[in-house]
């Protein structure tokens, strides 16, 4: 399974719907709270081609996208191959 990083900020009910969702499919998530280390904010814009808002999700090297984004992948069955991909 893909490792998938998540760029998240505390009170994001966002950043916890998409949390949930990863969890729910068994993805082992390393958490970047980019509140707290600003370094990882500026890692995250850069990685997401100047994203400003939280979450950014990457599954390996794919940029997912937000929240939506990541749901929208679940609506259309792609989440599950993208994870076990690799």
């Amino acid at each position: 399974m893909q490792t998938v990083e998540v760029y998240t900020q505390p009170l994001c009910g966002f950043c916890t719907a998409a949390l949930r969702l990863l969890s729910r499919k068994g993805a082992q998530v390393i958490e970047h709270d980019v509140s707290r280390q600003p370094e990882k904010r500026a890692e995250m814009m850069q990685r997401a081609q100047g994203r400003r808002t939280t979450p950014q999700i990457f599954v390996g090297d794919t940029h997912v996208g937000g929240c939506d984004d990541l749901y929208a992948l679940e609506d259309a069955g792609k989440l599950e191959p993208l994870l076990a991909a690799g």
